[in-house]
């Protein structure tokens, strides 16, 4: 089943670079942006981590969660978050099935072969715990303030 707006953002726990059990149903009541990236400390996903953590006062501003998830471990996330001051929860999941749930794992295009690996995608899930927007294929440059901007229509 391919998610759509408007469905049901499906709930999942995973470990978080801390170790500590994160569910994303307990974060009802606020809105959320989860973005899945490939692999921690690389270029572009540094990039966008840190493109988050730069606005985090405006997603704060707007009493957002920001939840990025990798394949890679606890201990990688660990490392990455703390080497770049990442203010929130950097979801370790290495079995893929949360990327899977959310089409996030597939085939893609790396330097013109097809692969198998992670859909850089972000998702909005607007505070009843429904997918609000989706992007696919996503750039880095200007991203986080591109979701900010969807927050901010969940407000309106």
């Amino acid at each position: 089943m391919v998610l759509q707006v408007g469905d049901k953002a499906p709930d999942f726990s995973l470990p978080d670079q801390h170790g500590k059990s994160v569910k994303l149903s307990s974060f009802r009541g606020r809105p959320v942006v989860i973005y899945f990236y490939p692999e921690d400390d690389t270029p572009l996903c540094t990039s966008q981590a840190c493109g988050f953590r730069d606005a985090w006062a405006v997603f704060e501003g707007l009493d957002a969660v920001v939840l990025g998830v990798s394949p890679d471990s606890v201990e990688s996330h660990a490392a990455f978050a703390k080497k770049f001051a990442l203010p929130f929860p950097i979801l370790a999941d290495p079995a893929k099935k949360v990327l899977a749930k959310y089409d996030a794992w597939g085939e893609k295009k790396l330097y013109g072969n097809v692969v198998e690996g992670v859909i850089r995608s972000t998702f909005v899930i607007d505070a009843q715990g429904k997918i609000a927007a989706m992007f696919r294929n996503v750039r880095t440059p200007n991203h986080s303030e591109r979701m900010a901007r969807e927050l901010e229509k969940l407000r309106a």
